[in-house]
C-alpha cells in the first residue's frame, strides 16, 4: 500500500491506474478510523479496482478551535485499518499542501445547509464542500463512498456533484453501530464511561420515535416533543437539535406522510454526537 503526502504524487499514480483502465473508489475521511469507515473501504474495494482513502483533518470545516485541536489522530493505526480493509493508497496531506497561503476559493451549497447541523455549525458545510471538491479534483474517482450517519453531509455532497456536473457516482452506505446501538464515530473516544453509557439514549430515542409513528402519530411537533422527552430523561444529554425533515430536500415537515429523516444532535460533556433514522410511511 502507498502513502502519499503530496497532491502531484497522487495525481501521477491515479493517471497511471486510469491509463491501465482501472476504476477508482474513494473514501474521504478525517482519520481515526472505526468500523464505519472500514465498511466504506471494504465496499469500495468490492466495487472498484483500486481504492484511495484520504486522511485529512480539514480545518476549515471546524467553527470551534478546541474541537479541531482535540480531534483524534493516529496515522499508524489508520494505515493498519486501511490495509486490512482493502485500500491501496492513502492520501495524507498537510494543511499547507491543501490550503497554500494564497488560497481564496470556497464552495457552498445553499438551501440544504440551512437546517440541522448547518444551523448549529455555521460555515461547516462550506468547509466540507470545499475540501471534498478539492479531493475529488485530485483523486478523480469513479465512485466515492459516504456514510448515512452524516445524512445532511451526504445530501449536500450529492447536490454539489449534480449541480457541478461532476462525473462521480456517490455511494451511500448504512450506519454502522456498536452492539448497544450507538452510532460509530471518531468522537466517541472522547466520551468518559458515564457519557458513553448515556449516549445510547440517542439511538433508543430514534427507535422509540419509529414505533411512535407506526402507532399512528403523524404530527411532527408531537413526535419531536416525544423524542425530546426521552432524551431529557438522561441528565448527561444536552440536546442541540431534534428535527424531522423531508428526506430529499431536508426541509422541515409538519406531517409525517412521506419519507422523512429524523435527525438529532446532542452533547455529552464537550462531545457533540449526531444520529438519524429514515422513516418510510
Amino acid at each position: 500500500m502507498m502513502i502519499f503526502h503530496r497532491i502531484e504524487e497522487v495525481k501521477d499514480q491515479i493517471n497511471s491506474w486510469k491509463k491501465a483502465g482501472l476504476s477508482i473508489g474513494f473514501v474521504p475521511t478525517m482519520g481515526y478510523l472505526h468500523e464505519g469507515h472500514c465498511s466504506l473501504i471494504k465496499r469500495a474495494s468490492m466495487e472498484n479496482d483500486k481504492v484511495v482513502v484520504s486522511i485529512f483533518v480539514n480545518p476549515i470545516q471546524f467553527n470551534v478551535k478546541d474541537d479541531l485541536d482535540t480531534y483524534p489522530r493516529d496515522l499508524e493505526r489508520d494505515v493498519k485499518k486501511v490495509l486490512e480493509s482493502g485500500g491501496h493508497l492513502i492520501f495524507n496531506p498537510s494543511v499547507e499542501e491543501m490550503y497554500p497561503s494564497n488560497f481564496s476559493t470556497f464552495i457552498e451549497v445553499e438551501g440544504l445547509t440551512d437546517e440541522l447541523c448547518g444551523r448549529s455549525r455555521p460555515g461547516h458545510f462550506r468547509g466540507v464542500c470545499t475540501v471534498v471538491t478539492k479531493l475529488f479534483n485530485i483523486v478523480t474517482p469513479t465512485r466515492a463512498y459516504f456514510g448515512e450517519k452524516d445524512a445532511q453531509q451526504l445530501a449536500v455532497i450529492k447536490r454539489m456533484v449534480e449541480d457541478l456536473n461532476m462525473d462521480i457516482e456517490i455511494i451511500a452506505c448504512p450506519i454502522v453501530r456498536e452492539e448497544d446501538g450507538l452510532a460509530k464515530s471518531s468522537r466517541n473516544v472522547h466520551l468518559n464511561p458515564q457519557e458513553r453509557e448515556a449516549a445510547v439514549i440517542l439511538s433508543k430515542s430514534l427507535l422509540a420515535a419509529k414505533d411512535f409513528i407506526l402507532e399512528g402519530n403523524r404530527d411532527s411537533e408531537t413526535i419531536i416533543t416525544y423524542i425530546k422527552s426521552i432524551l431529557e430523561k438522561e441528565p448527561l444529554c444536552k440536546i442541540d437539535y431534534v428535527e424531522i425533515v423531508d428526506s430529499v430536500n431536508l426541509k422541515p415537515v409538519e406531517k409525517v406522510n412521506k419519507p422523512v429523516l429524523i435527525a438529532l444532535a446532542a452533547f455529552f460533556g464537550k462531545t457533540r454526537l449526531i444520529d438519524n433514522i429514515t422513516i418510510n410511511v
